[in-house]
């Protein structure tokens, strides 16, 4: 089944009152997020999409696909599932090496390269974390962020999954603005749970939540995708330091006083562009 457009159908919040927002469509090709404080339904929303909700979970939503109810071989066919959920929860029983879980899956999507599906996720998710993953290494040894970079690459890569799910991954020391610029190559869906400034603005357009309920949708504008450009800055220094501190390097004041002056100057180029 092609699919060409998700649609998410409000229901309940955990007051018992209809949500604000009562529906929004996501298209191939979009990127929301899902932004709010702690405890406010950002994972149960997600969970509702993965689920395919029809009125039969906590929240009451409902989710189409093209505009019609979800087949149900959709929920029972694991290989027909459209949908990639990356949690913030990656343990493994299994402890397969890197190399042959990924021919597994390979071999059961009935791929025709494996050996260069492979590579090309391992590629892609060496992108994202700071330690490379190593093919014999086994997937049990892997660290949270070298775990969901694999899990994300090997959804995009070798699973295909039209929409792909992403709770927090801030969280798990991804590199964001790779991440973010690799996924947008890609003609799918990507829903990110976040409290992340930068992937918010992002996005295409963000949903607010309170109280377990979609309370609005927030189109990112120009001037927010010129912040974002703005923050994007600070992170890089953030980023340098984290570097730094992780090679045991000693971060001097000369070294800080360099940052923030490179800091500056963007900021002035930044200004500049915003009034042109």
């Amino acid at each position: 089944m092609e699919i060409n457009k998700i649609t998410i159908i409000g229901g309940i919040g955990k007051n018992g009152q209809a949500e604000k927002v009562e529906r929004f469509d996501l298209k191939m090709g979009d990127i929301i997020s899902i932004v709010g404080p702690t405890g406010c339904g950002k994972t149960t929303l997600i969970n509702d999409i993965e689920l395919f909700a029809n009125k039969n979970t906590p929240s009451e939503r409902t989710v189409l696909i093209n505009d019609q109810p979800i087949p149900e071989d959709f929920s029972f066919d694991p290989s027909k599932h459209p949908i990639a959920l990356i949690s913030q929860h990656t343990n493994f029983l299994s402890d397969l090496p890197v190399g042959e879980f990924l021919q597994i899956h390979a071999k059961i999507r009935g791929s025709d390269n494996i050996q260069q599906m492979i590579e090309e996720t391992l590629d892609f998710a060496n992108q994202l974390t700071g330690e490379a993953i190593i093919k014999n290494t086994s997937m049990t040894e892997l660290s949270g962020g070298q775990t969901r970079s694999l899990l994300i690459a090997d959804a995009v890569i070798i699973g295909h999954s039209p929409i792909i799910l992403l709770d927090e991954i801030e969280n798990a020391g991804i590199h964001r603005t790779k991440a973010l610029k690799l996924l947008k190559k890609y003609d799918k869906i990507f829903v990110f749970v976040t409290h992340d400034p930068r992937i918010a603005l992002l996005s295409d357009f963000r949903i607010i939540m309170e109280n377990g309920a979609m309370q609005k949708m927030i189109t990112t504008n120009a001037e927010e995708k010129m912040a974002a450009i703005g923050l994007k800055k600070i992170d890089d220094v953030m980023l340098e330091f984290r570097k730094r501190i992780r090679a045991g390097e000693v971060v001097t004041d000369k070294v800080f006083s360099e940052q923030i002056k490179d800091l500056a100057v963007s900021y002035q180029i930044y200004l500049k562009r915003r009034s042109a």
